[in-house]
């Protein structure tokens, strides 16, 4: 069985194109894949705790000497990390917030970012262990997509690609807060879904 993980991260609610834009994937996805299943994680309605000095404090102590404040914390880890490695497909939708993307997602990002487990460190560089395929739904108020103040797009295929996924496709709808514009790049963004899957 084919499973799809889902990461949501708009602050938006129903109203989010990002969102809007996966749910267009994942009905396409599961019209070609009918017995597949789709994992939702959405870090806005279930956000994560922010790294802290703590948190590094516990990812570096030696498991047998973790205090049981200490094994919670790295079990927050170890559940996204396995539920990302159980997932065929990766779908992260996001849209732009101040010219990058939620913090949030970037809680998420740190917790799954993990040296031996999702990447390694080689002589020559580190490699990233989670080889699977990934997309990306994005959204911004304004037309930023491949200019320097876009740090949205950009990061997302950094991150994914160092963790070893292969970004198959990005749909990006911009201009949404500029009117008729972005409704044309919305409805854009989802003719190029339903022609890519």
């Amino acid at each position: 069985m084919t499973t799809l993980l889902r990461v949501d991260s708009s602050a938006s609610g129903e109203n989010s194109k990002s969102r809007q834009l996966v749910d267009t994937f994942v009905e396409a996805w599961l019209a070609k894949n009918p017995g597949g299943t789709v994992v939702v994680r959405d870090v806005n309605e279930n956000p994560l705790p922010h790294f802290t000095s703590e948190t590094l404090g516990a990812m570096f102590t030696p498991e047998e000497a973790r205090s049981d404040s200490q094994k919670a914390i790295v079990a927050i880890g170890d559940e996204l990390i396995s539920e990302l490695e159980a997932a065929d497909v990766i779908a992260v939708s996001a849209p732009m917030y101040n010219f990058g993307i939620p913090s949030t997602l970037k809680a998420y990002f740190d917790y799954i970012a993990r040296a031996g487990r999702t990447f390694k460190y080689t002589e020559t560089g580190p490699v990233g262990l989670i080889n699977k395929d990934a997309y990306l739904f994005t959204a911004s108020g304004s037309f930023l997509a491949e200019t320097p103040m876009d740090h949205q797009v950009p990061y997302l295929g950094t991150f994914l690609g160092f963790l070893g996924m292969t970004v198959k496709e990005t749909f990006i709808a911009g201009g949404q807060a500029m009117g008729e514009a972005g409704e044309e790049a919305f409805n854009q963004a989802k003719e190029d879904i339903a022609a890519a899957i």
